[in-house]
């Protein structure tokens, strides 16, 4: 598996399977790319910096922890 992410278009790239892309789904900001036996092979997540905060602040609350935003 192979994580990328690109600051400038505010992207996450996920490499999940070394197969070729056949096809791909958009489901709201993540798109994922698929073999043509219909498995995984890429994801992508745009505004990648607003969904991973989100994402997180969601989790925290629904385990009932406390979100701590760290800057960097």
């Amino acid at each position: 598996m192979k994580i990328r992410y690109d600051r400038e278009e505010d992207i996450v790239t996920i490499e999940v399977s070394p197969e070729k892309i056949d096809h791909a789904e958009e489901i709201g900001p993540i798109i994922v790319h698929f073999s043509n036996q219909g498995k995984p092979v890429l994801l992508e997540i745009l505004d990648a910096s607003e969904f991973i905060a989100e994402t997180t602040k969601a989790m925290a609350k629904s385990k009932g922890g406390e979100f701590t935003e760290v800057l960097g």
